[in-house]
């Protein structure tokens, strides 16, 4: 997913239909990011990660759950490296809290 189409998902999921705060959507956002990184660890198929991480009953508001598929290919893109040895919920909370 190019900056552009990340900076899309973020207003996306951003819009003020949530009316937590910035820094509190920001760190729910960042665990959905977290949750799918681990569903690509666990070699969960894209396909089948939303249900995958619903199943397992998230701690964040229902809404983000839709935000799984505009994050998962953006997971699911990066190197399996990268996968290992980052926090992609770090860098989703940064560019998220610029927004």
């Amino acid at each position: 997913m190019t900056r552009f189409a990340l900076t899309v998902a973020l207003s996306l999921i951003s819009a003020p239909a949530f009316a937590q705060d910035a820094a509190e959507s920001c760190g729910y956002q960042a665990d959905v990011v977290a949750a799918v990184q681990q569903a690509r660890l666990d070699r969960v198929p894209e396909r089948e990660v939303q249900d995958h991480i619903i199943a397992q009953s998230p701690e964040w508001p229902e809404q983000y759950n839709n935000a799984i598929p505009l994050i998962a290919p953006w997971v699911y893109e990066q190197k399996r490296k990268i996968i290992r040895n980052e926090s992609l919920a770090d860098a989703w909370t940064e560019l998220c809290l610029q927004q």
